[in-house]
């Protein structure tokens, strides 16, 4: 086979076989950011691939929102680096904002201004052509189930109302990034489950979700990944497989409570009372396939079980983890 040069001559450069392509997404490394003598970020990192939703974990404190307001653009670090989508916040904030739909924990501002009006103006804002905002406005609208409301002002909307409301405003300019600061706050279980799927879709477009958020069975639902952070620093990331796949605590009951506590002593496993209303018991168990052995052998051995299932969930489990061995 004939080898062909390129037109200079030269023979092109060999790629080293340990080099990877430029991360497509949001990152941030070593991000650190203090308020006088309060450290609130301390060498953070983040990788938030594009098409999925990374969850962002941890208590309050933690440093998630002084994060989040990095990642946005909307606070420079002392230290570190971001990348959006390749372009760099602090060096051309402006081309970064173009891609982000920021959204903080509350509505904020212009509470005096209609649903209608707070789309509208923000889609000024984004430079989006005149003619199409009034679609785009009803379009969004639509989305979070806001239309009967789009001529209300935004002070008389509920707290679960503004939430929508902040989440269209987030979108107005379709941005390639979403940040979101506890989305779910205050809205309604029909709600949740909306919201649920928009993010999922917006993921399944080949967007950047990141969501922070205490509503940890949420994410279980919606996250692909997630980053837990304490005391200002990144302390573990990994996949919700990976979370799942973990040692977890089971949630064990049968109709009969007394033949389960016999057939679990004489399997040498050691249990503890479940809390919930239904006599039940709670076992830690290092795997799904021991999960899978341990209800197996309980039917082989009599017992009705009426109900087998992970006691939390697989997000919380590792959140859980990571308080206990801070303690």
């Amino acid at each position: 086979m004939t080898e062909h040069l390129p037109l200079d001559g030269h023979s092109p450069e060999p790629v080293p076989p340990d080099h990877e392509p430029p991360f497509h997404g949001l990152s941030a490394t070593g991000l650190s950011r203090s308020f006088g003598a309060v450290h609130a970020v301390v060498t953070m990192d983040l990788h938030a691939p594009a098409g999925q939703v990374t969850a962002l974990i941890g208590p309050n404190g933690a440093g998630k929102t002084t994060l989040l307001l990095m990642l946005a653009s909307l606070l420079a670090p002392d230290a570190g680096t971001i990348s959006v989508m390749g372009i760099d916040p602090v060096t051309d904030p402006a081309a970064a904002r173009a891609k982000i739909g920021w959204m903080p924990d509350t509505l904020g501002v212009w509470e005096s201004l209609t649903a209608r009006e707070i789309l509208s103006t923000m889609g000024r804002f984004y430079h989006l052509p005149k003619a199409q905002i009034p679609g785009r406005v009803a379009e969004l609208l639509d989305l979070v189930n806001l239309s009967s409301l789009a001529d209300q002002k935004a002070r008389v909307l509920s707290r679960g109302q503004q939430q929508r409301l902040s989440l269209a405003r987030a979108l107005i300019h379709d941005p390639q990034v979403l940040l979101l600061d506890e989305p779910a706050s205050g809205l309604d279980p029909g709600s949740r489950i909306a919201l649920r799927g928009i993010l999922q879709r917006l993921a399944a477009e080949g967007k950047v979700v990141v969501v922070s958020s205490h509503v940890l069975a949420e994410l279980d639902e919606i996250a692909d990944g997630a980053v837990f952070v304490n005391q200002g620093r990144s302390v573990l990331a990994q996949t919700v497989d990976e979370a799942a796949g973990q040692g977890r605590r089971y949630s064990i009951a049968a109709l009969d409570p007394q033949a389960l506590a016999v057939a679990m002593t004489s399997l040498g496993l050691g249990f503890e009372a479940g809390t919930g209303r239904r006599d039940s018991m709670t076992v830690g168990l290092g795997s799904e396939a021991d999960a899978s052995r341990l209800l197996r052998d309980l039917v082989q051995a009599g017992v009705d079980v009426c109900s087998f299932a992970p006691a939390s969930g697989a997000l919380e489990e590792s959140y859980m983890s990571m308080k206990a061995e801070e303690s």
